[in-house]
């Protein structure tokens, strides 16, 4: 429910409050004085296209704020925190502005949002009827949409049912299409994967084999360099003739002969005898690993070297085609294996997948027909519901036809279209409604779908604007009533012209503007008592000043509490 709207540099509203509140709210006053420029700031928090022209001349932008009461718990204050908003309580802020320039923002719970979250949260909070708003029926899906709320619980849960098997369907159809157009890709690509594959199990590399082989290429290919180094040094260490000269062991052996001669005569000398001893033991052991290292030289060295670079170019040939090292080359072939198993596996997926498209489809057609004969069940109802509200307002001529009609293919909300017709009187052909009567009567037919469908899906906040054009009298009182009768369940806000339909308001508010045509802050009132009754003379006759138009006012007030059975 909306609590209260402000309203800045729109139009000819400079700047002005209105307090709403739950009811029945109708506002009035003169033309020109900017009662639709509420409309329109409303239809601004709403999440509407904006335009510069709306913008005050002289200002340099328009801003609309509302106060809305919503369950903090619900799903529009979810939605709201989910954009980034927060509530006070049950209160929501909306605002929206317009520059001069053309631009626009959107603020939900003091923060920017982009436009399409005001209007998605706009179309749960409120439902606006006008002369220029009955597009919104023209199009099947809206006309759909009202039949689906006025069938409501029954349908909305053969629905969700529906939609669910609806998407499921889809999906696995778009999966069956893939596979099967693909079928032929997939099979090539089956083959050279089982090519690459066989090529890669052939060779079998081993991870890290291309580092030990560069290594053993290394090795092998400075052999001779190795040998002649180790032989020297192995002569070096340990000479096997006398005639070779002397070696390490030999001089190590003179040495220690030299000290055993004299080691009795001095205490410090065994140490150094002894340290030359375990000096000859470490140098007889290189001398040992020498002599193995050079007889385990591969006297076939050309020979190893040519297998090892042949094994390293096999290699080579693998990371150019399957990878940037040989560690990736070892995971295409885990990884392909597991790929091929997928692609050799299609035939079996493909029939299977059409398995369970024929069973989806087959619950979706159940399904369809189940939602196809509620409609239908619930279009008679509406229809009949709907004119025999018009013939109460000035509409007695009319009828309204709900058609429910195969359509070829199924879509996400089943396989009906739905049209509203309006027939204008007996023996003419139903029309589309924007072909079947003037703005003023598609607002009456409006209302007369709204009140019916209101005793099954309630909105929260229901706008009408010039839905009493072309009417006047009893008619107007009963547009009224039903206004009236619609308030009980939801917040109504009126712009009218006519006494006869303000006269059944809960709240009723005038909008007039200053000597320099603006409305301003004090332009709005709220009026009760005896300013209600001037004002509604003033719509009965122009009079305000009149005692017969005074008395015909109280006397219309006096009506609409009894027609609508509770007290204004």
């Amino acid at each position: 429910m909306i609590e209260e709207i402000w309203i800045r540099s729109l139009g000819v509203i400079g700047d002005a409050r209105l307090p709403l509140g739950p009811g029945f709210t109708a506002i009035t006053g003169e033309t020109g004085a900017g009662k639709t420029m509420v409309v329109t700031a409303l239809n601004l928090l709403l999440g509407e296209r904006a335009d510069a022209a709306i913008v005050r001349v002289g200002s340099t932008q328009a801003v609309v704020e509302g106060r809305w009461l919503v369950d903090p718990e619900g799903p529009i204050a979810e939605r709201a925190r989910d954009a980034g908003g927060e509530l006070d309580g049950p209160e929501l802020i909306l605002a929206r502005s317009v520059s001069t320039e053309g631009r626009s923002r959107a603020i939900i719970g003091g923060r920017t949002t982009p436009i399409g979250v005001l209007n998605e949260l706009g179309q749960q909070l409120v439902v606006v009827h006008g002369q220029s708003d009955q597009v919104r029926l023209r199009s099947a899906s809206a006309q759909r949409d009202a039949l689906d709320r006025f069938a409501g619980q029954e349908l909305a849960a053969v629905l969700a049912d529906y939609q669910a098997a609806y998407r499921t369907w889809q999906s696995t159809q778009a999966e069956l299409d893939v596979l099967v157009v693909e079928q032929d890709r997939r099979s090539r690509e089956a083959q050279e994967l089982r090519a690459a594959m066989a090529e890669i199990e052939e060779v079998a590399p081993v991870r890290g084999e291309d580092a030990e082989l560069a290594e053993r290429a290394n090795r092998l290919t400075n052999l001779e360099d190795l040998r002649l180094a180790a032989s020297q040094a192995h002569e070096l260490v340990s000479a096997e003739s006398p005639d070779e000269g002397a070696d390490v062991l030999g001089l190590l052996d003179g040495a220690r002969r030299a000290l055993d001669k004299v080691v009795a005569h001095d205490a410090s000398l065994p140490p150094i005898v002894d340290a030359l001893q375990a000096a000859t033991i470490a140098v007889t052991e290189i001398s040992s690993q020498l002599s193995s290292y050079l007889s385990n030289l591969d006297t076939d060295g050309g020979r190893e070297l040519e297998i090892v670079q042949d094994r390293r170019a096999q290699l080579a040939q693998l990371t150019r085609k399957y990878g940037s090292d040989l560690d990736e080359v070892v995971d295409y072939l885990e990884s392909g294996s597991e790929r091929l198993l997928e692609l050799d596996n299609d035939s079996d997926r493909i029939e299977a997948l059409r398995g369970q498209v024929d069973a989806l489809r087959e619950q979706v057609v159940g399904l369809a027909a189940r939602l196809s004969d509620i409609r239908r069940s619930a279009a008679q109802r509406l229809g009949d519901g709907v004119t025999a509200e018009l013939a109460a307002l000035a509409m007695a001529s009319a009828r309204l036809v709900v058609e429910v009609q195969d359509r070829p293919e199924y879509s996400n909300s089943g396989k009906d279209q739905v049209s509203i017709l309006l027939q204008p009187h007996p023996g003419s052909e139903p029309l589309p409604l924007a072909k079947g009567g003037s703005g003023g009567e598609l607002s009456r037919v409006m209302l007369a779908i709204e009140v019916v469908i209101a005793a099954n899906d309630p909105v929260p906040t229901f706008i009408f604007d010039e839905v009493d054009a072309g009417v006047g009298g009893a008619s107007a009182i009963e547009i009224g009533r039903r206004l009236a009768r619609l308030s009980r369940n939801a917040q109504v806000i009126v712009v009218t012209h006519l006494a006869q339909v303000a006269a059944f308001a809960t709240n009723h508010l005038r909008v007039l503007k200053d000597n320099e045509g603006v409305v301003s802050a004090t332009s709005i009132q709220q009026l009760e008592g005896e300013q209600r009754i001037v004002e509604m003379a003033r719509l009965l006759s122009g009079l305000t000043d009149s005692e017969s138009g005074l008395a015909h006012a109280r006397e219309l007030i006096e009506t609409a509490r009894g027609l609508d059975g509770q007290a204004q």
